[in-house]
């Protein structure tokens, strides 16, 4: 059986050791027996033909400020609908391309606060515990940034955390859980993505690491069902605007 194959974009802002977190998430994928390739430009984004070859992108890029035109994901938006799979962790994912709305429909969310910013401490919360990819995991506390986000309601949540942990204006809304794991569905491929992972030692905590690891292999098996199962992706396309 060929290796499945994996693109890594590694770059962006370097306090989220964007490094680091690939070097972790090569090995990993490595010892799953992964062919693992690592770019370091946005430009990859453009290689439709390289896009459609992967099993698995994970993009590793926070806050990308160029100004990209609104078509850029088309590649990747086909690419992921095709049944690639798509995985990734906190900014390098939800907060990687703010100003592209394609972007955060794939995701199924954006970043847009983490009040008292690094070192708060706050507890995960498994809400699906009867699903495979957090079967097993128990409740679990960390101290990093808590992301607030803005989430598709469409999203299958697998864990949350409780606002807020730091006082400032959004307590006036009183507590509130907000999604930090979930997975979605790209037409044929599979969308997985995790808050965590502000520096790349959170993973060093075992639940935090588990969650991530099947995560990555959750989406990467999409494409293999899509492909054995002849499906197309002339089932999802429509020649009308949709964004």
């Amino acid at each position: 059986m060929p290796k499945e194959k994996a693109l890594i974009l590694c770059g962006g802002w370097d306090g989220h050791e964007p490094k680091l977190i690939t070097e972790r998430f090569k090995k990993f994928l490595e010892s799953e027996n992964f062919e693992v390739s690592v770019e370091e430009t946005v430009a990859v984004l453009e290689d439709k033909e390289r896009l459609m070859a992967q099993d698995l992108f994970i993009p590793i890029w926070t806050m990308c400020n160029e100004n990209l035109p609104k078509p850029f994901f088309e590649p990747l938006a086909e690419a992921i609908g095709s049944g690639v799979g798509l995985a990734g962790c906190h900014g390098g994912m939800c907060d990687a391309f703010r100003n592209n709305v394609l972007w955060q429909f794939i995701t199924g969310a954006n970043w847009v606060a983490h009040p008292g910013c690094d070192g708060v401490k706050y507890r995960v919360n498994i809400t699906a515990r009867s699903n495979p990819l957090a079967e097993g995991i128990k409740d679990f506390d960390v101290s990093s940034e808590q992301y607030y986000l803005h989430v598709d309601p469409a999203n299958e949540v697998l864990a949350t955390t409780r606002f807020p942990t730091v006082n400032w204006y959004h307590a006036a809304n009183g507590e509130v859980d907000v999604p930090q794991v979930w997975t979605r569905r790209w037409g044929h491929g599979r969308v997985y993505y995790n808050a965590l992972g502000h520096h790349n030692d959170v993973f060093d905590i075992p639940e935090a690491w588990e969650l991530m690891k099947r995560g990555i292999l959750w989406a990467a098996k999409g494409k293999r069902i899509a492909v054995e199962r002849g499906l197309s992706i002339k089932d999802f396309t429509n020649e009308k605007g949709m964004y």
